[in-house]
């Protein structure tokens, strides 16, 4: 259910758009809102688990992410769906960290990695099949339905945990980390909301410079409040391993890279291309399964040249991959435009996967790799959060000054100039204004396509760079065995 959700509503976006008649930072904070509380709370997802009972925390949550989702299929306005969304990252927060400490529980030593292996290979099926359903149901039905099939999945997963799922708990005495949870859901909310409505307001309005003063504060009074408390959600002592440091700033560059390219590329695909949503959800499938089909070859190449070396070529052939993917302009077949830029992304994040993950395990004790991997998650998603946040900006700026500078050289009457300009943010879903000549309408609908590509390409060579940065923090911060002597 989460792994779906967090792929398949990118490829229900144009849908949603043109439904709700939404900007593009509408659209955002439908992403973000769900993202932003998933990346904020997965930490204290875990230790409720712990304190009160896995199964129970676990069934609390898939009962929350449920009606969220049928909140978010009803919803009548976009307001109503981003609040929905809000709660659906809620119980995500709690189900997604559940789901594995349950596994960690159930079986033995012995048994443990193969049942974690099922369930790594489980969630990329349902990333892979995300889209290409997601796209399919907005086709055929409705992109209500990409809420809806929550419902049943939801159903049939409480029954049997209800039934065959034993509970367990954590050691006694321990704590849930609340005022860090609040302070750094504000911290989070108040960076993000100045930056996506910076877009709106300005970046000079009150609000909005409010918001991020509080925000930026609030992620420092974070890491003081990690400092002191008994039970802190993420352990700063755990960054003083070099490595684990260093996995957390790769993690953080390139999932930023990832979390804005999974964003644009559906919105361009299907409203600047010209594909369906079925195709657009197909077209990023061979990207994941290269990740699924080349994750036991990637493990083999930490045991055979150590975790530095694939993390430093990962990143770069990703961010090749993100070179190639601004190149296409309009037009062409998938096979000559996206597909090679696919498979090459897809190939440095296949080199990439495993060998991060081994490597924020390896940079702590065996007491400490719950908390180790829960932070590594977290910074993940709040990546993208932040990504789609400062990058959406970027986007919009770009495509507003390019479609400003070929506007210019039409003849078009002022009302139809500000009829455009004031629509700009609704990006490639800009509505062309009614009662021009069909010559006309059509060298705007040109034009708006051609100032999205000018935005996405900008945007896509930023992500190569923050891919370059990812292996140089490869290079300059994972020692050559993986593992540092500061290890904990």
């Amino acid at each position: 259910m989460a792994f779906i959700d967090s792929t398949v509503v990118n490829v229900a976006l144009p849908a949603l758009q043109s439904s709700f008649q939404a900007s593009v930072v509408d659209v955002q904070w439908v992403v973000e809102s769900y993202g932003l509380l998933l990346g904020a709370l997965i930490l204290v997802g875990g230790s409720l688990g712990d304190l009160f009972g896995r199964r129970l925390v676990f069934v609390a949550g898939v009962a929350i992410f449920s009606v969220a989702s049928l909140g978010c299929g009803v919803a009548s306005s976009i307001h109503q769906l981003i609040i929905a969304r809000s709660v659906q990252g809620v119980g995500a927060a709690l189900l997604v960290p559940g789901s594995l400490a349950i596994i960690s529980t159930s079986f033995d030593e012995k048994s443990r990695g193969q049942a974690i292996g099922t369930w790594s290979g489980f969630t990329a099926i349902t990333t892979a099949v995300g889209p290409l359903l997601g796209g399919w149901l907005v086709v055929h039905a409705s992109w209500r339905w990409v809420f809806f099939i929550n419902l049943p999945l939801a159903a049939a997963v409480i029954a049997i945990a209800l039934w065959h799922i034993p509970e367990s708990r954590g050691p006694a005495g321990g704590h849930v980390d609340w005022l860090g949870a609040f302070i750094v859901t504000v911290g989070l909310g108040g960076l993000v909301y100045g930056f996506i409505e910076s877009v709106n307001l300005g970046w000079g309005n009150p609000v909005v410079v409010a918001s991020l003063i509080v925000g930026g504060c609030g992620l420092v009074l974070f890491l003081f409040v990690e400092a002191k408390v008994s039970f802190p959600m993420a352990p700063l002592t755990l960054f003083a391993s070099r490595s684990f440091s260093g996995a957390n700033l790769l993690t953080l560059f390139l999932y930023a890279a990832i979390g804005i390219f999974f964003f644009l590329f559906p919105l361009n695909l299907i409203q600047v291309q010209g594909y369906s949503a079925t195709a657009a959800g197909a077209a990023v499938l061979p990207l994941i399964l290269l990740i699924f089909f080349l994750s036991r070859w990637s493990g083999g190449l930490v045991a055979g040249y150590g975790p530095r070396l694939p993390l430093i070529v990962g990143p770069l052939v990703a961010g090749l991959g993100f070179v190639l993917f601004a190149v296409p302009s309009v037009g062409g077949s998938y096979w000559k435009a996206f597909f090679p830029a696919v498979i090459v992304l897809g190939f440095g994040l296949a080199i990439t996967v495993a060998p991060l993950t081994t490597v924020v395990m390896n940079a702590v004790g065996q007491d400490r790799v719950g908390a180790a991997s829960g932070i590594n998650n977290a910074v993940a998603r709040v990546a993208g959060v932040l990504a789609i946040a400062v990058l959406g900006i970027v986007m919009v700026n770009a495509f507003s000054s390019r479609l400003n500078y070929t506007l210019a050289h039409f003849l078009l009457p002022a009302g139809v100039l500000e009829a455009v300009r004031a629509d700009e943010i609704k990006l490639a879903g800009l509505p062309v204004p009614a009662g021009l000549s069909p010559a006309t309408t059509t060298a705007i609908k040109d034009s708006i396509a051609e100032a999205f590509v000018f935005g996405f390409r900008m945007v896509m060579w930023i992500c190569a760079g923050l891919s370059l940065a990812s292996s140089a923090v490869a290079w300059v911060m994972i020692p050559k065995g993986g593992v540092d002597r500061s290890r904990f």
